[in-house]
């Protein structure tokens, strides 16, 4: 095959490529992407150019790397939430798209979108910290455990450590909907020792209704 291309002009050469690029461009789908996600849209737009500017496989190579970069950026800063009680909505919601919500003196229900593991271990338990630091009158801590679908060694320390460090300012670490695979393992992993079993809840509900039992808190406004 090289052969039979071999006497043809450069020119000729040049449209085949041109032809043959442009047929991979897809416009409509690059505005698609800056529409819905910016992110993606630059990882696309820097393909392109690493390939313009680098040549191929090093274009390529740079775009698998920034891909692999960005999904673990991902997962090291996952998105998190506090949540709340919206009167008339059934569940408990995010404070920041619901910023009325109500909420339960002394209890934070948080919630964690990603599975807990030795890159985002640290930055989950800075930002408990912080939230802790900031009320003071936390005694308890609800995770709403649901998207969690994994917690590996790591982050099984870092939970331990955290439920102890709780435990002596006399506050809880409380799981709520833990899918059943990683309760066993959290059971299998003695995290369990590091706080009352009774603390792992089915329902956000059913740890909610257990916290006001206990304390009589009532519901009230984020503002009042």
């Amino acid at each position: 095959m090289p052969g039979l291309l071999r006497d043809l002009p450069q020119p000729t050469l040049a449209v085949v490529v041109i032809a043959a690029s442009l047929s991979l461009t897809d416009l409509p789908a690059t505005r698609r992407l800056f529409r819905v996600r910016r992110t993606e849209f630059v990882l696309s737009a820097t393909a392109a150019l690493g390939v313009v500017v680098l040549g191929v496989l090093p274009g390529m190579a740079v775009t698998v790397a920034l891909s692999a970069a960005n999904v673990f950026r991902r997962a090291w800063w996952p998105y998190r939430a506090v949540l709340g009680r919206v009167p008339g909505l059934p569940g408990f919601h995010d404070l920041r798209s619901h910023p009325d919500a109500e909420q339960l003196p002394g209890c934070l229900l948080v919630r964690h979108d990603a599975p807990l593991f030795f890159a985002n271990a640290r930055t989950f338990r800075e930002w408990i910290d912080g939230l802790v630091r900031d009320d003071p009158d936390v005694r308890w801590v609800v995770v709403a455990a649901e998207p969690v679908t994994d917690i590996d060694t790591t982050a099984v320390d870092m939970l331990r450590e955290l439920a102890e460090a709780l435990h002596r300012n006399e506050r809880h670490l409380v799981f709520a909907e833990l899918k059943d695979p990683v309760r066993q393992d959290v059971e299998r992993a003695g995290l369990t020792t590091a706080f009352d079993s009774a603390h792992l809840y089915p329902t956000i509900d059913a740890a909610v209704d257990a916290f006001r039992e206990r304390t009589g808190a009532q519901w009230r406004s984020v503002d009042g």
